[in-house]
């Protein structure tokens, strides 16, 4: 089946936003099947279905939200990190209005807490230096403080120097994906829960999705499937030139003494050299304090339980070049997430860089997350979003973080995307 890559920066492919003109835009389909209910399928009916589409969602669940979605920080991400000119720096960036203003209207909890991200270490400070011009070019309202306007900010943060991104704020995103559940089902669509898909066939006049409560047809299917969106791609006879490896998050929260030490978000200052942030402090919408998390390959897509493992999935995981690749790539991140996943101490050590003092005693372990990370054949973690697009599909193969922050402007582009 050939596809056409929306966006994908690792695979050597173009990246940029279309401004599409009127002359451009084509109806929607008149029916749409999506495959998952989490944030972004449920972003993606809710704009269709108040459009007038018949949509229908399939989900193996028995509840939206189910993964990713609902385990994870609860940051509303404002996006100074990402490379200027992609997908994820321009849609975080609306996203994140879109996020702060779909709460406002819909009375769900939030509140716009800011961000630091501090330099820990002088080698901290250069790089920095370069996030916060990244900052500026992507747009986002940041600012480089020093050590007095930090202790306003964070009295317990060690740091002489921080970012301070102003519009990163926190909210309940399972809260968020059960709202647009309601909305979508008030709109007309269909929401099909417990039900895997089990076969999906094409023909020239839709698509059909079979499952295990019946049949599907419509003249448009989405793949919003998360950690199992390489598989339904296959399913749907896409090839493609990435897999989704599982990346296990393990959070700890401080105890009740300790969480009056941090009032909002502590992040430490990304290494360039290593693949994933590192840990962090987020104080949640319930007022607790997430710690973490960290980012473990595991052997399991849904494997939140320590040693949990399926001997399918292992097999696929063993049988991929890009396996091998990442591992080889960054022996040193993976030695030490193993470690920090091992060792509460060496866990808490990361932590007092953030906050000095904090100590194994302030932490208890809390619920886990897993990241649907797209991987190339190579073992390059691929950075952007990546949607593949053919005449009658549309996969969302690479939907990592900020994805939650921007669900409602992924929404936005990929309603523009099928309409081309």
């Amino acid at each position: 089946m050939c596809c056409r890559i929306v966006s994908s920066v690792q695979i050597g492919l173009t990246p940029p936003l279309r401004l599409m003109g009127a002359a451009n835009i084509m109806p929607l389909p008149k029916s749409v099947v999506i495959i998952g209910a989490g944030i972004v399928g449920l972003a993606i009916a809710n704009k269709l279905s108040e459009s007038g589409v018949k949509v229908t969602v399939i989900e193996k669940e028995a509840a939206v939200a189910s993964h990713q979605s609902s385990r994870n920080s609860g940051v509303i991400h404002a996006g100074p990190y990402y490379r200027p000119g992609s997908l994820k720096a321009k849609l975080c960036n609306s996203g994140n209005k879109q996020m702060i203003k779909f709460a406002i209207n819909h009375g769900i909890p939030h509140k716009v807490t800011g961000k630091l991200i501090v330099a820990t270490s002088q080698a901290d400070e250069g790089r920095l230096k370069s996030i916060a011009e990244r900052a500026k070019q992507n747009m986002v309202e940041s600012e480089l403080i020093g050590r007095s306007q930090i202790l306003e900010l964070e009295p317990h943060c060690g740091s002489h120097l921080a970012l301070h991104v102003k519009r990163t704020a926190i909210i309940n995103f399972g809260l968020v994906a059960r709202k647009l559940a309601d909305l979508s089902l008030a709109s007309g669509a269909e929401l099909i829960l417990r039900s895997r898909v089990t076969a999906i066939r094409e023909d020239s006049q839709g698509v059909w999705v079979e499952h295990e409560k019946g049949r599907t047809r419509a003249e448009f299917l989405i793949n919003a499937a998360g950690l199992h969106s390489d598989k339904i791609a296959r399913l749907a006879g896409l090839s493609t030139n990435v897999r989704i490896l599982p990346f296990k998050g393990e959070y700890f929260e401080l105890n009740e003494e300790s969480s009056n030490l941090v009032k909002g978000l502590i992040y430490p200052t990304p290494d360039s050299s290593m693949p994933f942030l590192g840990v962090h402090l987020t104080k949640m919408i319930s007022g607790s304090v997430h710690a973490g998390p960290n980012a473990l390959l595991v052997l399991r897509k849904e494997g939140y339980k320590h040693g949990s493992s399926d001997r399918m999935e292992v097999a696929k995981l063993l049988t991929y070049s890009g396996t091998y690749g990442f591992l080889s790539r960054n022996p040193g991140f993976a030695l030490q997430e193993l470690h920090r996943s091992l060792s509460k101490k060496r866990y808490v050590e990361d932590l007092a860089k953030l906050i000095p003092g904090l100590s194994t005693k302030d932490l208890f372990a809390a619920e886990s997350g897993i990241r649907a990370q797209a991987v190339a054949r190579d073992g390059a973690l691929i950075d952007d979003f990546v949607f593949e697009k053919t005449k009658r599909q549309l996969h969302i193969l690479n939907g990592p973080s900020p994805a939650a922050s921007a669900s409602l402007a992924i929404a936005s582009y990929l309603i523009e995307e099928i309409s081309v």
